[in-house]
C-alpha cells in the first residue's frame, strides 16, 4: 500500500464516537478515530514497508502514528528515530503504548528508557517508565540489571505522589510490571505497592482507573503466571 491509499484506508474505518472517546482521553486532530482492533486490519499490508510505517508517524494523525507502531520493525529502527518518535508523542497512548513499545523491542531499550524517565517533559519521561516496563515484562531475568531495577522501585515508593500525573501511573505500572516478571523482585514489588497504596491519576472524563500495585501482583502470582515473560510488547 501507499501513504495516501494508508490514509485512504484509515479514513474509511474511522467513526465519530471513537473520536469522541479519544478526544476525552487527549488525543488532538488530525485523526480518523479508528478502532485498534480495526486498525490492525492494515498490518498486514505496511508491516514490511519500513519507510511506509516511518512516514506514517511523520503524519501528526494519531491513527496513522498508531498504525506506525504496530508495524514498524524494531530491531532497524534507529537511536534518533527512536528519539524523534518520543518528542512528537503528544498523549499518553502514543507515549505509553506505541514508542514505548517499539523501543523496548530495540537494541536501544535500556538505555532510552533510563535516560526518558529522567525528562522534564512529562511525557517523555511517561514513555521512560513504560519502555523500562516493557523491557522487564520480555528480557529474561539474566540479563536484567536486577539491582538497578530495585534503585527504581525504591525511588517509585519514596516519590511516586509526588511525581507529575502520567508519570504516577507509569511508576505505578512499572512495580506492577516489575512484579509479574522479574521473580527475584515480586516480593519487593508488592512491598512498594502496599507501602504507595492507591495511586491518584487524573484521568479526565473518562471510567479508567489506576489498579492497586500489589493486588494485581498478587492476582497474576494467583493465576501461576509470576515470571512468564511475554514475546511481545507491541500492541
Amino acid at each position: 500500500m501507499t501513504y495516501e491509499e494508508v490514509l485512504e484506508a484509515l479514513a474509511g474505518m474511522g467513526t465519530e464516537q471513537t473520536k469522541k472517546t479519544y478526544i476525552r482521553h487527549g488525543a488532538k486532530e488530525p485523526f480518523f478515530g479508528v478502532k485498534i482492533g480495526d486498525m490492525k486490519k492494515l498490518v498486514k499490508s505496511v508491516k514490511r514497508d519500513q519507510q511506509l510505517a516511518l512516514q506514517l508517524y511523520e503524519s501528526g494523525n494519531h491513527d496513522a502514528m498508531y498504525l506506525a507502531g504496530l508495524t514498524v520493525n524494531p530491531k532497524t529502527i534507529t537511536k534518533s528515530q527512536l528519539q524523534n518518535w518520543v518528542e512528537k508523542a503528544y498523549w499518553y497512548s502514543l507515549a505509553e503504548y506505541t514508542v514505548a513499545g517499539v523501543a523496548a523491542e530495540s537494541a536501544y531499550a535500556h538505555e532510552l528508557a533510563i535516560e526518558w524517565i529522567e525528562s522534564q517533559e512529562e511525557m517523555i519521561a511517561v514513555c521512560g517508565w513504560s519502555t523500562y516496563s516493557n523491557y522487564v515484562s520480555i528480557t529474561p531475568d539474566e540479563e536484567l540489571d536486577i539491582e538497578e531495577i530495585r534503585a527504581y522501585l525504591a525511588r517509585v515508593h519514596a516519590s511516586i505522589h509526588t511525581e507529575r500525573n502520567r508519570v504516577r501511573y507509569t511508576m505505578n505500572q512499572f512495580v506492577i510490571s516489575v512484579g509479574a516478571y522479574v521473580r527475584e523482585l515480586t516480593d519487593q514489588a508488592k512491598a512498594v505497592g502496599e507501602a504507595i497504596g492507591k495511586v491518584h491519576v487524573d484521568v479526565g472524563d473518562t471510567a479508567c482507573k489506576v489498579p492497586l500495585a500489589k493486588a494485581y501482583i498478587e492476582k497474576i502470582e494467583t493465576m501461576g503466571r509470576i515470571g512468564s515473560k511475554k514475546k511481545t510488547c507491541i500492541c
